[in-house]
């Protein structure tokens, strides 16, 4: 599995990392929830340690990404960027899976 994360996500992952107390075991939560306009949203969730049975990627900048299983079917090649515009600031997801989405750009459908 493959999930991307730009330079500006980065920074603030890491930045939410220092602030929750982070350890060598600590990850962010990718998931796919049902719900949002559109049928699915994404979640992100720092987290002390991955499930059982999730999927753990580490990227070269030293982040940890948990993926649940269900998730992991929607997520492969996301790119996850971080954007402050005019209308606010916030996490944003480029999804290859996506066959359409909403305005707010945090739910899609598959």
């Amino acid at each position: 599995m493959q999930i991307q994360l730009t330079a500006e996500a980065v920074s603030k992952v890491q930045s939410f990392m220092e602030e929750h107390g982070a350890t060598e075991k600590t990850g962010l939560r990718v998931a796919v929830l049902p719900g949002g306009c559109s049928g699915f949203q994404y979640g992100l969730n720092i987290e002390d340690t991955p499930e059982e049975d999730d999927e753990v990627l580490s990227l070269s900048e030293g982040i940890r990404i948990f993926v649940d299983p269900f998730s992991a079917q929607y997520l492969e090649g996301v790119q996850i960027d971080y954007v402050t515009t005019m209308m606010g600031q916030g996490f944003t997801f480029n999804n290859p899976a996506a066959a359409g989405g909403c305005g707010c750009g945090s739910s899609f459908t598959v």
